[in-house]
């Protein structure tokens, strides 16, 4: 009769100790969803970015093509400014650098006279022909995310529109007997464009669209054809906290 009693205290207690365990689970479970639902006026999300992109020359001159790898890495700050009690929309605003290389075949040579361009003939042999840019920019952004403050793995859709300032822009060509690169002054000292980056988490999709030329207004080939060309940017945007 003891032991049975034993049995019993025993198993008495290691159910209370089972339902404390179970209710100490439901108000932890009951505190983060409080914590999820409760405003935060100090949550701010994604206030830095790095980005890779291919770079693509749009309304090139006849007979212009692009090849190897044109690239761009872009990094910043960006300033979270929430506009809704949940915080998951924002406005942000930053400041970031960029640059970029664009390789094709439209040889600038500087002479006396100012800047020739010229494409460089389908059966000639070169090593490398490319403008290169480095940019301060401004990014100012729409930003809408799934995120809370207790959550770091969210979707999100940040549009917007980007300003940039070009700091340095150089033209370079390398061929196997021949080497020249100069600062280029025709290129546009201010660029702007649209930009969309939406994903998951850690991937971002990215682009960029520009709504300008990247060089200056009467720019033309030695043929006499006027350069339009502009750039779209596509790849990937990376957001640290």
């Amino acid at each position: 009769m003891k032991e049975m009693t034993k049995r019993i205290c025993i198993g008495i207690i290691f159910i209370f100790i089972g339902l404390q365990y179970v209710a100490a689970q439901e108000e932890n479970e009951r505190v983060v969803t409080i914590i999820d639902t409760l405003p935060d006026n100090n949550y701010r999300e994604d206030q830095f970015y790095i980005g890779v992109t291919y770079n693509i020359l749009q309304s090139r001159p006849s007979g212009i093509s692009q090849n190897n790898l044109s690239n761009g890495l872009h990094l910043g700050v960006i300033r979270d400014f929430p506009i809704n009690k949940k915080r998951n929309k924002a406005i942000g605003i930053g400041l970031g650098y960029s640059y970029n290389s664009y390789f094709h075949n439209l040889k600038a040579t500087k002479t006396d006279n100012g800047i020739v361009y010229q494409a460089i003939e389908s059966d000639a042999s070169f090593k490398r022909n490319k403008y290169r840019t480095h940019l301060i920019e401004l990014p100012i952004e729409f930003r809408w995310r799934t995120s809370t403050v207790t959550n770091y793995e969210f979707w999100r859709i940040y549009a917007g529109f980007k300003a940039g300032y070009v700091l340095s822009g150089t033209s370079k060509f390398v061929g196997n007997d021949e080497k020249v690169k100069f600062i280029n002054d025709d290129l546009n000292k201010f660029q702007y464009g649209l930009t969309l980056s939406a994903g998951y988490n850690t991937w971002n999709f990215h682009v960029y669209y520009g709504l300008n030329k990247l060089f200056k207004d009467g720019t033309k080939t030695v043929d006499g054809e006027a350069f339009e060309m502009s750039a779209i940017k596509v790849g990937l945007m990376f957001y640290i906290l």
